[in-house]
């Protein structure tokens, strides 16, 4: 998963990691593997794998 934040900060919020966990609860019953989840932002971006807030 690939996102934004037009702010310019690639931080992600407590909503993008509740989200992800959300979505990876609803794909891995139907063999969906969520990978990473990419914040990208004007400063750089973040991998909330590599953070593991996950």
């Amino acid at each position: 998963m690939v996102h934004n934040h037009p702010s310019g900060d690639p931080t992600p919020s407590q909503a993008d990691i509740q989200m992800t966990k959300a979505i990876i609860q609803i794909a891995t019953p139907l063999g969906i593997s969520v990978r990473d989840h990419i914040i990208v932002g004007k400063n750089g971006h973040s991998s909330l794998k590599g953070m593991r807030p996950i």
